[in-house]
């Protein structure tokens, strides 16, 4: 890491050996605060319902509460702080922009050139010819855009997303987003969407045995773009996170990706990849479809592109497609320009410090962390790839998705000095996305103690089971669940 990351910890005013300790949470002046947002803001707000902690300030990655009490922050602002809190060379761009120019639409600029050069020379060679476009300041604009771009480009507009995918909770992002609870109290969404399964195969969504075959959802896809009475038309784009994020992090086997690239392109359709979590590095790659061999023909991109948590969104797209008018999708605050600065040194500062090959070696340390939960029958499936990972729980009775689990052991997390972020299905996947610096030693304290608290969670959860359940289960699932009966927890 840089001198700046590397000397950050003589600065804070804790030991951060001593963060993760157990403590009552929240503590009551966060109790305050949060009475008063309970009074105040809107019933939507989400992320104080599980972490009940009112923040005071933040460095690297810590957190420091209004109580005084640090933290260990493995959420980063849902992925926008990839460099962890106050990076202080990228406080000192943003803040030497602040009193230069800050606010410039889509006029060109000095920081605005220096961004679009970073983000380019990112690309991979064969795609630095893209063009880029700035959206209003959240990645589901970006998606609202490329949507938008597609839909021009091909004069079709149908669209083809994914089961368990999330794109956003703007009308036309929802639209796209697999997510019933949040679709079903808001009538008349974007029409022409068509969903198709993703290749999660712990849970095959076409209902065959787990991981039996891992194209089954590719051949689905193929076949609805192909049946000429299949019933759906010839979409203008086919949109893919190749990492589901929202969706339990869900990473795409490599051969459905490449499978559903190669089918866009026969069908006439613009592949456009969702990169809003996965883009800047998250999984050991600058953008993730890296990993796979594919190009998309349109990506989007926001969260962590200024690297400082200050919003920002852009697509980049195949030259050809740039058939727009002029004002085809405009936005007041596209031209932030401390978000330029920012970003732009965020990616010098990610080439000098080697940030990415960090996040592939601790990657590979928290997988070899969490291998001590393979044989837990409350866990379902450790997964991730870079600093991007999820642990489904499960009821081990019946290999049912254990949401109630999952929130208490977010909670007990909590309690010990880490944040984390639950998801997927039921809200069953404990999330990690911890900064992209992260040190060795911190992975390794935070990982061993998510583990630990996962095994002591697992032994004391009030799990509803019966031994008549085991005959629905799986067969890798099998002998878990029965010795999971036969012990600590025997059949009603």
């Amino acid at each position: 890491m840089g001198a700046d990351q590397a000397g950050q910890d003589q600065y804070l005013p804790f030991n951060p050996s001593d963060v993760l300790v157990h403590r009552t949470v929240p503590g009551p002046i966060s109790q305050g605060f949060l009475e008063r947002q309970e009074r105040r803001e809107s019933n939507a707000r989400s992320y104080p319902r599980r972490i009940p902690i009112a923040v005071d300030w933040a460095a690297g990655p810590y957190v420091v509460d209004a109580d005084g009490r640090a933290y260990l922050d493995f959420l980063t602002g849902a992925g926008s702080l990839p460099l962890g809190h106050s990076h202080p060379e990228l406080v000192r761009a943003a803040t030497a922009q602040l009193g230069r120019f800050t606010q410039g639409l889509d006029l060109p600029t000095a920081a605005k050139d220096a961004f679009t050069d970073a983000q380019l020379s990112m690309l991979p060679r064969q795609m630095r010819d893209y063009k880029i476009h700035f959206c209003g300041p959240t990645g589901a604009n970006a998606i609202d855009a490329a949507v938008k771009l597609a839909k021009t480009a091909t004069g079709r507009s149908e669209v083809v997303a994914f089961s368990g995918g999330f794109h956003g909770t703007t009308h036309l992002a929802m639209s796209l987003t697999g997510l019933v609870s949040q679709r079903a109290p808001v009538g008349n969404t974007m029409p022409g969407v068509h969903f198709a399964p993703f290749s999660y195969c712990v849970r095959c969504p076409v209902g065959l045995e787990p991981n039996s075959c891992a194209i089954n959802c590719a051949s689905y896809t193929e076949t609805m773009l192909t049946d000429a009475h299949g019933g759906a038309l010839p979409p203008a784009a086919i949109i893919l996170e190749l990492v589901q994020g929202e969706g339990g992090v869900i990473p795409a086997r490599r051969e459905f990706a490449r499978r559903i690239a190669a089918a866009a392109r026969a069908s006439g359709a613009l592949l456009i990849v969702d990169e809003v979590q996965t883009g800047c590095g998250r999984t050991g790659t600058w953008f993730a479809f890296e990993r796979y061999g594919i190009e998309p023909d349109i990506l989007c991109a926001s969260k962590a592109l200024s690297g400082i948590g200050i919003p920002i969104a852009i697509i980049m797209y195949r030259r050809d497609l740039d058939v727009w008018a002029p004002g085809a999708h405009t936005g007041t605050f596209r031209g932030h320009q401390p978000a330029f600065a920012a970003g732009a040194e965020f990616v010098r500062i990610m080439r000098r410090d080697g940030v990415l090959a960090n996040v592939r070696e601790r990657g590979g340390q928290i997988s070899e962390i969490f291998s001590v939960l393979e044989s837990e029958p409350a866990v379902r499936e450790t997964r991730g790839c870079g600093l991007m990972w999820g642990i489904e729980l499960q009821n081990p009775g019946t290999g049912e998705p254990a949401g109630g689990l999952a929130r208490a052991v977010q909670r007990q997390a909590l309690e010990h000095g880490l944040i984390l972020e639950v998801g997927g299905r039921h809200d069953a996947v404990v999330r990690l996305l911890p900064p992209l610096n992260i040190t060795p030693d911190v992975t390794k304290h935070a990982g061993t103690l998510l583990a630990d608290l996962i095994r002591e969670q697992a032994q004391t959860y009030p799990f509803e089971a019966t031994a008549s359940a085991l005959s629905q289960l799986p067969p890798d699932a099998r002998p878990w669940a029965a010795m999971y009966l036969a012990t600590s927890h025997p059949a009603d």
